[in-house]
């Protein structure tokens, strides 16, 4: 039995895939963003940061969470880092909660909509049962389920849970 994600496709075309020569799951850039390198101004060297919208959302199985990363290509193809790991964690699973990657610019570079630039894995979380992690662990992998409509109430975004 596979563990089911519902996804909300926000943005047309941004359905994850499985890719059957991987062991994690793609995801895509809902619009184009075009990066500057690095300068300097006043002494000081300025990178171009932007938050990248992969256009879906998703409900994960209840005790699991996502460890969200760049494509390996991500810097060659793109010239972009990601700026920090990306956890999601179970309750971030409303209509709006749209997925996002923060990226930095290493050098010029342009992502394209539809362009596959992240990937996730699926991972029980320190929240989860016995049970959970049992039904994971006996589990033959994950399903994608495209919805209309996720359950939960949307959290907001990054930062959503507060700095204190």
């Amino acid at each position: 039995m596979k563990l089911k994600i519902k996804v909300k496709e926000l943005t047309e075309g941004c359905m994850p895939s499985i890719i059957e020569k991987g062991d994690l799951i793609d995801l895509k850039a809902a619009n184009n963003y075009k990066f500057s390198g690095p300068k300097v101004e006043d002494n000081k060297v300025i990178f171009d940061e932007q938050v990248v919208c992969l256009g879906i959302a998703m409900e994960l199985p209840k005790g699991m969470m996502a460890k969200l990363r760049g494509r390996s290509s991500l810097t060659k193809k793109h010239g972009v880092i990601p700026t920090s790991s990306g956890e999601i964690d179970n309750s971030y699973n409303g209509n709006e909660d749209e997925w996002m990657l923060r990226l930095c610019a290493i050098k010029n570079g342009t992502i394209n909509k539809h362009d596959r630039i992240a990937q996730f894995e699926v991972v029980s979380s320190q929240k989860a049962t016995w049970w959970q992690k049992l039904k994971w662990l006996f589990s033959s992998g994950v399903e994608l389920v495209k919805v209309d409509n996720l359950q939960e109430n949307s959290r907001g975004g990054f930062g959503s849970t507060g700095t204190k």
